[in-house]
């Protein structure tokens, strides 16, 4: 007899640095998992941008990695993406121009400068719970607009990686309404709609949009695809959602008064809210599913400053700079640092902020400047909790995901700086774990991620006093040396 044929889910992530996919049986095991790296362009006048070719791609290498020659039956897709991103195309799907991505793309700062001065910073964050920074999309596609005239003209549609790679599957051109949220100023959340008015200011009236859903609900099924004979058609598709979200899905750090944080390229944190919440230095967005809101935050920089030390050192690995940092105190052997090695987003929303050191002597070592970077995280992790908090965000537990969990070392630092304890649960892999989960909790398939994704082991903080004493140090660092860090800023260009 033949092997009975597996009913398996299908998550995909677009990162920064890479995308992921995973294989999800119907009891939760993880069976298979894909990874493949790619590269973002870093340009003047604040421009961070990526092909959007790639994703599609990267979809269909990843599938076929893990699908092709093997006995399974894919009964639901969920996908995310590193966003709000903003890919401009034609009515017909054909990019104009790379794709702008999230806050740390610094290119509408113009834009971003009009529209506040325009409708005044208040109206814009009690209409739509964010002024306008780096994140919001919609100044942005006012970049574009200015620079792309004949293509708008024409007539014009925005995706992001996951809503790209949904269009691609489904014909479905779809948006969740988390993901819209993020384009400030075009969505408006007491509605739960799209604002045409300010859809028509921003992007013309040849600016077409998505229709939009919650993350969990089904966006379309899948068409037969020559470009991947492994897809059978029919398979639903949710409407997914940007990736920090779905990797909050994948801990299940979803309740009420709960933060999540995620370690990655940049270090994100996401607070549940019961209501609306909104803070001028913050993000206010909508949630995944109905009912939910958040106020959330980001880094410019994380674990990118741990790969610019071992690029620029020639380490060998993670594992040997985190071996040298944990033979160095607490305080890094007074040695100070701002992490704001790409500008800065939450809570300071400075672009021309830069990355500092402060206290060197010939006596410290690469470790050392490692547990300062990492240290440095770790303060501006409590400064935006204290934002959070200030805006009456109530904050009782804290779990982690991201690549930067695999070690307790980082983790550690952060909760003994925070004060908090923190949840780490077996798989750690991110946001791919929670599309498979969403779609399969949306089928029907699943209902628990402690079913899933069991907690692993806690973080406890540690007495410290050492870090309560650099904090307040921290932060006047920054206020001291402000003019100095934009004066360097400019001549960088």
């Amino acid at each position: 007899m033949g092997s009975m044929t597996q009913k398996v889910f299908f998550g995909f992530d677009v990162g920064t640095s890479s995308t992921k996919a995973v294989l999800i049986d119907t009891n939760g095991q993880l069976l298979n998992t894909a990874t493949t790296e790619h590269t973002v362009t870093r340009g003047e006048h604040g421009l961070v941008e990526m092909p959007m070719f790639v994703w599609w791609q990267e979809f269909k290498d990843l599938y076929r990695a893990l699908i092709g020659g093997q006995d399974f039956e894919v009964i639901g897709i969920g996908l995310s993406g590193m966003g709000p991103c903003v890919g401009m195309t034609s009515l017909e799907g054909i990019p104009i121009a790379p794709s702008a991505l999230y806050g740390v793309d610094w290119r509408a700062t113009d834009e971003i400068q009009k529209l506040t001065t325009r409708y005044g910073e208040d109206y814009l964050l009690h209409t739509y719970d964010s002024a306008l920074t780096s994140q919001a999309g919609g100044p942005k596609i006012a970049w574009f607009q200015q620079r792309y005239t004949a293509d708008f003209e024409r007539g014009v549609r925005f995706f992001m990686p996951h809503s790209w790679v949904i269009w691609h599957l489904t014909g479905e051109y779809t948006l969740d309404r988390h993901s819209a949220s993020q384009m400030t100023p075009l969505y408006r959340p007491e509605t739960g709609e799209w604002d045409d008015s300010m859809v028509s200011e921003i992007g013309g009236k040849n600016l077409e949009m998505p229709c939009l859903g919650w993350s969990n609900e089904i966006a379309g099924e899948t068409r037969p695809n020559p470009e991947i004979p492994e897809l059978k058609g029919g398979i639903p598709v949710i409407f997914g959602t940007i990736d920090a979200w779905a990797e909050q899905e994948s801990v299940g750090a979803t309740e009420n008064h709960h933060l999540f944080l995620m370690y990655g390229t940049t270090l994100f944190l996401i607070a549940n809210t019961d209501r609306r919440a909104r803070h001028l230095s913050m993000w206010g967005t909508a949630g995944t599913r109905k009912g939910t809101h958040h106020l959330a935050g980001g880094l410019a920089t994380s674990g990118a400053l741990t790969s610019w030390l071992r690029d620029l050192t020639e380490a060998t690995d993670f594992a040997q700079l985190i071996a040298e940092a944990e033979g160095t105190p607490a305080g890094a052997h007074g040695l100070l640092a701002l992490p704001y090695f790409a500008g800065e987003r939450t809570p300071i929303q400075d672009a021309d902020a830069r990355g500092t050191l402060i206290g060197l002597t010939l006596d410290h070592t690469r470790g050392h400047i490692y547990r300062a970077l990492l240290e440095s995280t770790a303060f501006a992790v409590r400064h935006n909790i204290e934002t959070m908090e200030a805006a009456g965000a109530n904050i009782q537990g804290i779990t982690c995901a991201g690549g930067g969990v695999k070690s307790d070392f980082w983790p550690q630092i952060i909760s003994d700086v925070t004060g908090r304890e923190q949840v780490i649960r077996k798989y750690t892999i991110g946001a791919s774990l929670g599309d498979a989960f969403m779609v399969a909790q949306t089928l029907g398939v699943a209902s628990d991620i402690n079913e899933w994704n069991p907690i692993n082991h806690m973080i406890h903080p540690r007495e410290v006093p050492i870090y309560n004493q650099l904090y307040p140090d921290y932060r006047q660092l920054y206020v001291s040396t402000k003019d100095i860090q934009h004066r360097l800023s400019r001549l960088q260009g």
